[in-house]
Formats: structure tokens, sequence, C-alpha cells
């Protein structure tokens, strides 16, 4: 069982990677925030691993922190949430944030996640609010916007990735040019609307 990966980073994008150990190249979804937290094509990185076995595949799963595999680990529990699907949680929202959002049953912060409907929402809740109280070393790095209590934030950026995969855009990448999009908005103290969300990411997607 694979834990964990120390090498050359081969091939950087949103959604997975390929890092070279000694010769071997292996392929591993990420979230967006672990996209973020990695260095140049090239250069040395670490990840935690989490290897899934299935009938049908072997997949391995990194993160940049112990504290999101741990949630990783929490999240897969859950009846009808997947690796993928909590990788696609674990995109939009930081690991304190999330523990936050069960452990005050903040359903509309949870069902922004494309998959996760209220039911599931809710599921959440009930099977992981003494879990999550366990998790130490919060991430500290959430987003400015989801600090604020209208839900207008919260609405704005599920909003803005559903429009993004709308248009054709992977998950990944519309949670990964999301989050560029807030860090330039950080100093803002009002929450964006969905079209200056959107705006944003598509020039930023054009200049790539």
């Amino acid at each position: 069982m694979i834990a964990s990966l120390n090498g050359s980073l081969l091939v950087k994008s949103p959604g997975t990677v390929v890092v070279d150990v000694g010769g071997v190249g292996y392929e591993v979804f990420i979230s967006s925030r672990t996209y973020d937290a990695l260095p140049d094509n090239g250069q040395v990185c670490f990840l935690f691993i989490q290897t899934v076995v299935r009938a049908d595949a072997i997949s391995l799963f990194g993160f940049s922190k112990k504290e999101e595999k741990e949630l990783f680990l929490l999240l897969i529990t859950v009846s009808g949430i997947g690796p993928k699907l909590a990788l696609t949680i674990l995109s939009g929202i930081g690991v304190e944030e999330f523990c936050q959002a069960v452990m005050t049953k903040d359903l509309t912060r949870l069902t922004t996640f494309p998959g996760i409907g209220k039911k599931t929402a809710q599921r959440l809740c009930v099977e992981l609010a003494e879990k999550v109280e366990g998790l130490s070393g919060y991430d500290t790095d959430v987003l400015t916007f989801s600090r604020v209590p209208d839900t207008q934030a919260v609405n704005a950026l599920g909003d803005a990735v559903s429009a993004l995969i709308n248009l054709g855009y992977s998950q990944a990448t519309a949670w990964q040019v999301l989050r560029t999009v807030e860090k330039q908005l950080a100093d803002s103290t009002d929450p964006p609307p969905v079209e200056e969300l959107v705006r944003r990411a598509l020039r930023l997607l054009a200049a790539r």
C-alpha cells in the first residue's frame, strides 16, 4: 500500500499530477487546494497518498497536508460519497471550514458542491459531526468570502462553479481557477456577484 510519494513532478494539471519516483511515473488524483500547494513541473514534491483498490482499478489520491487526507478518509465512509466526490468537496472548502459547517449543520454551505444534495449534506452532519472534532492542524487557508455571514457569498461560489461546468470545464478546473479569482479579490469587503466571478475566471482560463 502506497502511503506517500516523494519525487519529481512531471505533469501538473487541475485534478491530476504525475510524480516520477525512481523512474516510475505515478498518476495521482488531487484537489484544487493541493494543486495550489504544488511546485512547478520538474521540481521535487511530496504528497500524502491514499491508495483506493477496486475490482477494476487501483487509484492514488494525493494530499499536500495530512489533515486533508484525514478528512478525505472520513468523507468516503459516508454513504454516497466516493473518492472523486470527496476530492470535489476538498477542492471547494478548507478542512477547518468543513468541520465548522458540519458541526453547525450548515446545509447551505454543504450543498454548494456538485453532487451534494440536502439528504447527503444531512448525512454528512449526522455521521461526521463527532468525528471531525478529532481532526488536528486545521487548514487556515479558508475562503475570504465564506466568512461573510450572508449566504450570498456561498451561493455565488456554487453558481460560478456550475456555470463553468456548463461551459464545458471540468470540476477540478472550475474550482482551481475560482480559487485564484478569490485570492485576487481577497481584500473585497463585499462578496462579488456570480457574473464577476465567472468573468474573471474565463479571463484567466483564456490566458493559459
